[in-house]
């Protein structure tokens, strides 16, 4: 391969599946979130091919965070300038975007190479129960 794309399966085609996280913990949410889209729960899962399946995730505004991460936990982007080191804390992060709080989380369960980026395209998360996703026909996820 010396196009540099990352190498899929095109023989599988890819499902669609659902996580409502409502009421639901943070981090339970992205761990299952993670598996479904690298593709560890499949038969046919390789370390080095993108073999994963589309999630989407709906109320991510409801999702909970356990103890005092809701004041303690820092989310941090940097602008790119010398002094450029921005902090917030969740609760603050909430407010603004509260997709952003499960992107991050599901974002660093994921490998940190360009398959990881191609893996992180297949999310999508939403605010509220409201999703463009329906005519592929998601299966409900159940988060244990």
């Amino acid at each position: 391969m010396a196009t540099g794309k990352t190498k899929t399966v095109a023989t599988k085609e890819r499902q669609w599946h659902i996580i409502d996280a409502d009421g639901q913990v943070l981090g339970r949410i992205a761990t299952r979130a993670a598996r479904v889209l690298m593709g560890k729960h499949k038969a046919t899962w390789s370390p080095f091919l993108d073999v994963g399946d589309h999630v989407v995730i709906v109320n991510a505004a409801k999702v909970r965070l356990t103890g005092k991460k809701e004041d303690q936990k820092l989310y941090r982007y940097h602008s790119g300038y010398e002094g450029g080191l921005r902090e917030e804390r969740a609760k603050i992060v909430r407010q603004k975007d509260p997709s952003r709080i499960v992107e991050e989380a599901v974002r660093g369960m994921l490998p940190k190479t360009k398959l990881g980026s191609a893996m992180y395209r297949k999310l999508k998360v939403y605010r509220s129960s409201d999703h463009p996703h329906a005519a592929q026909k998601p299966q409900t996820l159940e988060v244990a």
